[in-house]
């Protein structure tokens, strides 16, 4: 998302725009910042007025105004999560989201100003966004991992690894195991990498992970293959063998079947079992191959 896109996603268009003091078109970040900081703020009681009406009435006028007195709200928040790395227009733009939802859900009985009320959804959908971004693999997934997450990066000074004693006053001062801690700071601490190597060069790719990572009888062509040869040794194999007469298929397992164990029968020692030649053998077994060879075609 572009910062334009960001800062102009909940602007009014027109004369709505320019009655509460938005220009029509703001150009870039830095002028949403400074457009939003100069809308009027509401006093307890329009707000409250405008609360009612949303709520009683579905004034989406009412709505528009309550949103646009609070996006300086979001700007300040989305501020202090600028230490992820993420861009700022991005954060602002997840925010007000958040906002969005908490003029929708805002009751003006509950006696509470709507800024209170709003801080937690800006904040939850910024964390929200944070943790689908800030890195590839999801850091934290749990709501008890994702509190930690947060705590974690609050409290932690610097980029250097915590020491046992650290761990120790952390895991106390949050109520959590220090196991956790070492864990989340282990995910923290850890930066993504690249299966493939990032450039062309051959040399360089011989020691990208994914030339070690990858097993070859893991491969799905490798895994089709056995499974494929497990039949033919299975299933395959007894349906060709039983196409074939008495005689055809002695003379098959006793040359081929048996020469697994190293017991393979010679063409003379069959000549002598069944009363022929070894030239009559032979002529048996190639023809009992053919036949196999076409009841196992089903099977390729």
């Amino acid at each position: 998302m572009t910062a334009m896109s960001a800062s102009s996603a909940l602007v009014p268009a027109g004369r709505q725009a320019l009655a509460l003091g938005f220009p029509v078109s703001l150009g870039n970040l830095d002028a949403y910042i400074s457009a939003v900081n100069r809308l009027p703020m509401l006093s307890q009681e329009e707000e409250s007025s405008l609360a009612r009406k949303l709520r009683d009435d579905g004034d989406l006028a009412a709505a528009q105004r309550l949103i646009m007195s609070h996006l300086r709200l979001v700007v300040s928040i989305a501020r202090g999560y600028l230490g992820y790395g993420l861009p700022h227009a991005d954060l602002i733009q997840e925010g007000n989201i958040g906002l969005m939802k908490a003029v929708k859900r805002f009751d003006p009985e509950q006696g509470v100003r709507l800024v209170s009320y709003a801080i937690h959804w800006i904040k939850a959908e910024i964390h929200e966004y944070i943790l689908r971004n800030w890195r590839m693999v999801k850091l934290a997934t749990t709501k008890a991992q994702r509190k930690l997450f947060f705590n974690l990066r609050s409290h932690k000074s610097g980029l250097d690894a915590m020491t046992p004693e650290q761990v120790d006053e952390l895991a106390q001062t949050l109520n959590v195991k220090r196991e956790d801690v070492v864990e989340m700071e282990t995910r923290m601490t850890g930066r993504d990498i690249a299966l493939e190597a990032p450039t062309d060069d051959d040399e360089d790719a011989k020691f990208s992970p994914i030339s070690y990572l990858s097993a070859e009888h893991s491969e799905p062509l490798k895994m089709l293959e056995a499974r494929q040869y497990d039949r033919l040794q299975s299933e395959g194999l007894e349906q060709a063998l039983a196409q074939l007469d008495a005689r055809s298929r002695r003379i098959v397992e006793a040359r081929w079947l048996a020469a697994d164990n190293g017991n393979g029968a010679t063409l003379h020692e069959l000549a002598a079992e069944f009363g022929v030649s070894a030239e009559r053998i032979r002529q048996i077994e190639v023809a009992a191959m053919k036949k196999m060879k076409a009841a196992l075609a089903a099977y390729a």
